[in-house]
């Protein structure tokens, strides 16, 4: 062991001086008023809430818990404040086209003025029509109408009477109608006196009833012609009083709205209508009824005067900041509801709602991109309206020909209004490869940041942070001992010792636990020890599959050595996730090598549990080793390399360092201190690489070595390039501090094998020998003896030798 590779207690942890901070307790410090360390994200953010161009909507990307829609809440309503509220959209009655209801757009604030007013006038005319129509004037006028018809009518058929009897005929009317019969010294004949009479009066008689009777007909059928022309009189009346009412009603009206085209064009149509179908404000006698006679409701004519205010801004204080937490393709793009009438499903304008994308136009719109994503045709309505620029209420089921209904077509409306997307880096850069229309409509992407360097600025905005949490959530005083725990758990959040987190989720969730077991006690302040509890009671709850492996380990049946010596046998280290919860594993990997033609099988990759990383590793170090040992012959040997009572996946190249050195003592003979365990990945030039988990795997061996007792030879070799990264519990700490636990820093496998095997790695000299006595010239003598003997074996069988 070399001292020089050791590293000392103070490397292990950064610990966060308390000293610093002026105060006693964060009731002293002033509210943050920023967003912890993401300036580029808040860069982004404020461009893109900002700049009005089309296609510069934005997507907010990174993991959860960074602040992103707190930030976004805090830009939006700041920005959003300072502009004015969009218009209001009302739908009404298509007087021309009855499926394609009209928009109207009104300032904001005016369109439930509009709604009250056409509602109001529909309510007076309900009772002024009728009071109107019947007033004795208007009756009297009527009447002569009516009496005028009728004259003509008893006219016309006196006529044709007179004409009749002129002729020895009377016309007779008869239930069905008008019949005519004969007359003899004025009295009306029957059958038997019509046969008496002479063939030449019958003949007579019978001409003169045709006669009469194609004169009846003719005048039978103006009779109708007559009626409508009454009724069309009557109308043009009923037209001419309500003109005069309805005219002097719109006056007053079209004044408050000579501003608003689309009103007055609305009330235009809106006059001629109800003059024209004056009637309909007249009481009906009774319902319709259906087949069985019962009443059916039914929707009254004037309905169709409504005004549907679909987006009512009266109250809206500067431009509209939704949040939309259930983007479906309805709830978004808005939709036609039905009602059921006689077992059909029918709609009509009234019906029509709004969407997320109507209450948000001329503002901002926030959508989680995933939940988007997720809803049937949500994604494609979404670009759609963002393409056009518009806004077309349809009915999905429709346009997939899932429903055959009566439907509607709505005047689009104009869009106005930026989106705001917010989803993690996966989703986004998947968005930018396969959505051709993606890049062009979502211009800006706000980049959130998971760290930020640990600064003696940084930790005091850390500290006013806490202090902000504690007063908006009515925690306990944070003292300044408990504040600078906070930060060193942040800097272990965030697996670097020269950086904290940036997942202020994490953070108030320490901080509301902290506040919860210093209230349990009563205590007036929040300490460190109050912080340290709420940590080990985070990850108590959350290692119940950890203990179960630790236990496996204890009780022999996973097999992990922490003592002795063996040859071809290493603890390697890996990190499993659960959650948001990381712990270490050790692992034994061993390494067999015996005579053969140069391959390194990998048993992982043989039996499909090893990725595709992993699988490079294992390709890495065996070219390690045709470069130092296979110069100028061929490697003869064939090794296998394997994670013993490993069930699943293996995935990563940080075990390669474990498994070369596995590979060199089984090659050498050397055995392997089993006290000790490793992880790294390697090059092949030998040297070692950076991993992930430092931390995570330093504790796991740690746990293992200290539940079966801590001998003072324990201990774990990372790369030196991982010593930055390193915040190591406490309890780890101080065993090292105490000499019972080591952690050791090596930049080269040579060092790492001669950590592990107490043994020199060995240098070779200037024809490339390495000094006996060393791993290397241990593992070169036996690749010489492999090859010696291939070549024996070789000859006897008559095979040509390699060269």
């Amino acid at each position: 062991m070399t001292a020089a590779n050791r590293l000392s207690a103070s490397q292990l942890r950064w610990q966060c001086d308390a000293d610093q901070f002026k105060f006693q307790t964060t009731s002293e410090l002033e509210d943050l008023q920023q967003i912890l360390g993401q300036a580029r994200g808040l860069d982004a953010v404020q461009f893109g809430i900002s700049i009005s161009r089309d296609g510069y909507n934005m997507y907010v990307l990174g993991p959860p818990g960074l602040g992103k829609r707190t930030t976004l809440k805090h830009f939006l309503s700041e920005k959003a404040a300072k502009e004015p509220p969009p218009d209001d959209w009302c739908y009404v009655y298509n007087f021309e086209q009855a499926d394609k209801p009209r928009a109207i757009r009104l300032p904001a604030g005016r369109g439930v003025q509009f709604q009250r007013d056409v509602a109001s006038l529909v309510t007076e005319l309900k009772t002024s029509i009728p009071a109107m129509l019947e007033h004795e004037s208007h009756q009297n006028r009527v009447q002569a109408v009516e009496q005028e018809a009728k004259e003509r009518h008893d006219r016309a058929f006196k006529e044709l009477a007179d004409k009749a009897l002129e002729n020895g005929i009377q016309l007779v009317r008869t239930p069905g109608g008008f019949a005519m019969a004969a007359l003899r010294n004025g009295e009306v004949i029957g059958p038997e006196q019509f046969e008496q009479l002479s063939p030449e009066e019958r003949a007579r008689i019978e001409v003169a009833v045709q006669l009469l009777q194609e004169e009846m007909k003719e005048l039978i059928e103006k009779v109708p012609r007559w009626r409508v022309e009454t009724r069309e009189k009557v109308k043009a009346l009923n037209r001419e009083m309500t003109s005069m009412l309805v005219g002097g009603l719109l006056v007053r009206l079209r004044a408050g709205y000579d501003d608003i085209a689309g009103v007055l064009s609305y009330f235009d149509v809106l006059e001629r209508d109800i003059v024209d179908n004056s009637e309909d404000f007249q009481p009906k006698d009774e319902s319709p009824r259906n087949v069985l006679g019962i009443p059916v409701p039914e929707q009254p004519a004037i309905n169709r005067y409504g005004v549907n205010l679909l987006v009512d801004n009266s109250r809206t204080v500067g431009a509209p900041v939704v949040y939309e937490n259930h983007p479906s393709y309805h709830n978004l793009m808005g939709r036609a509801e039905y009602e059921s009438r006689m077992g059909t499903l029918v709609t009509q304008f009234m019906l029509l709602k709004p969407g997320a994308l109507h209450m948000a136009n001329g503002g901002y719109l926030v959508l989680d991109a995933l939940k988007v994503l997720e809803k049937p045709y949500a994604w494609e309505g979404l670009k759609r309206a963002l393409t056009t620029r518009e806004l077309r209420i349809e009915s999905l089921g429709e346009s997939l020909s899932l429903i055959s209904t009566v439907s509607l077509e709505p005047q689009p409306i104009p869009l106005e209004i930026k989106i705001i997307l917010v989803g993690d880096r996966r989703l986004y850069y998947m968005l930018h490869e396969f959505d051709r229309d993606f890049a062009e409509l979502f211009k800006v992407a706000a980049d959130f940041d998971e760290q930020m360097d640990r600064t003696d600025e940084n930790c005091q905005l850390y500290a006013r942070y806490i202090a902000t949490m504690a007063r908006q959530e009515s925690y306990v005083p944070f003292n300044r001992h408990a504040v600078a725990s906070v930060i060193e758990h942040s800097a272990r959040l965030a697996g670097d010792s020269e950086k904290l987190s940036t997942s202020m989720q994490s953070i108030a969730n320490l901080l509301r636990e902290a506040d919860y077991w210093a209230k349990s006690e009563d205590a007036p302040l929040v300490t460190a020890r109050h912080v340290d509890l709420a940590i080990e009671k985070q990850i108590y709850r959350a290692d119940r599959v950890r203990h179960g492996i630790y236990e496996a380990i204890q009780r022999g049946t996973v097999l992990i050595d922490t003592g002795g010596a063996c040859v071809g046998q290493v603890n390697g280290l890996s990190v499993i996730q659960m959650g948001d919860f990381a712990f270490g594993q050790p692992s034994r990997i061993t390494a067999t090598a015996r005579l053969g033609k140069g391959e390194v099988v990998d048993i992982e990759r043989e039996v499909k549990l090893g990725g595709s990383i992993h699988t490079k590793g294992v390709l890495i170090l065996s070219s390690f080793l045709a470069n130092r040992f296979a110069q100028t012959r061929p490697l003869s040997l064939s090794a296998s390399l394997a994670f013993e009572q490993s069930y699943g996946m293996v995935d990563g190249d940080s075990a390669s360092v474990a498994e070369l050195c596995a590979l060199l003592s089984a090659l050498s003979g050397i055995p392997i201190r089993q006290s000790l365990a490793v992880t790294g990945s390697v090059n092949q030039r030998g040297q070692v690489q950076p991993i992930g988990g430092a931390n995570a795997k330093i504790e796991g061996f740690f746990d293992v070595c200290s539940a079966r007792g801590l001998t003072g030879e324990q201990g774990v070799l990372i790369p030196s390039t991982n010593v930055r990264h390193l915040m190591l519990r406490k309890d780890v700490v101080a065993a090292v501090e105490a000499g019972q636990f080591h952690v050791y820093a090596v930049e080269t496998v040579d060092e790492a094998i001669s950590l592990l095997t107490g043994v020199p790695a060995g240098e070779p000299d200037e024809q490339g020998a390495f000094p006996a006595g060393t791993v290397n010239h241990g593992v070169a003598a036996r690749l010489d003896d492999l090859f010696r003997i291939r070549q024996q074996l070789n000859q006897e069988s008559g095979v040509k030798s390699p060269s």
